[in-house]
C-alpha cells in the first residue's frame, strides 16, 4: 500500500514539474494538463476552509484503514486487494493534500473532471471491493479459540 501512495506522490512530483506553466501533453483520449483541487472528488467541498477537508478526508481515511485492518485477516484476496488500492489512494491524496491544502491533478479527459493516480486507485479500489461483496466474499469470522479444539 505504501508503495502505490508513495508512486502517486512521485507522478503527481513529476507532472508538476512537467507540466508547468499551462504545458499540456496530448496522449489521444487522455491529456497531461495540471490542475489543483481544493476539494474533495469533484472539488465537492472546495469552499471550505482547507484544514476542514483536510481532517474529514483523514478521518474517511482512518476508517477505511480501521475496517481494512479488521478484516484483513479473514477477507478474501479480492477483497483485500480492492481495501489496498482505496487506502493508497487516499494516503497518497491526503499526504498531497496536507502540504498546501490542495490535490495535484494531471490526467484530463476533457469530458470528466482532471484527476490523477490516486483517484484511479480509489475508483478502481472501490470497484474491485464491491464485486468481492457481490460474490459474497464478505470476511469470514475469525474461530474464537473457545471453539479451536
Amino acid at each position: 500500500m505504501l508503495i502505490l501512495a508513495a508512486g502517486d506522490l512521485a507522478v503527481k512530483e513529476v507532472a508538476e514539474h512537467s507540466l508547468a506553466e499551462g504545458r499540456t501533453i496530448d496522449l489521444g483520449l487522455l491529456d497531461l494538463r495540471l490542475g489543483y483541487n481544493p476539494g474533495a472528488a469533484f472539488s465537492l467541498g472546495a469552499g471550505l476552509p482547507s484544514w476542514v477537508v483536510l481532517v474529514v478526508s483523514g478521518l474517511i481515511s482512518a476508517g477505511v484503514a480501521v475496517y481494512a485492518w479488521r478484516a484483513a485477516p479473514a477477507a478474501p484476496w479480492l477483497l483485500r486487494l480492492g481495501l489496498t488500492a482505496v487506502l493508497a489512494g487516499a494516503v497518497g491524496n491526503l499526504a498531497d493534500r496536507a502540504g498546501d491544502g490542495l490535490v495535484t491533478d494531471y490526467l484530463h479527459t476533457g469530458w470528466w473532471p482532471t484527476f490523477n493516480l490516486a483517484d484511479v486507485l480509489i475508483t478502481l479500489g472501490a470497484v474491485t471491493a464491491g464485486v468481492a461483496a457481490s460474490r459474497g466474499e464478505a470476511p469470514r469470522p475469525a474461530a474464537s479459540p473457545a471453539s479451536i479444539k
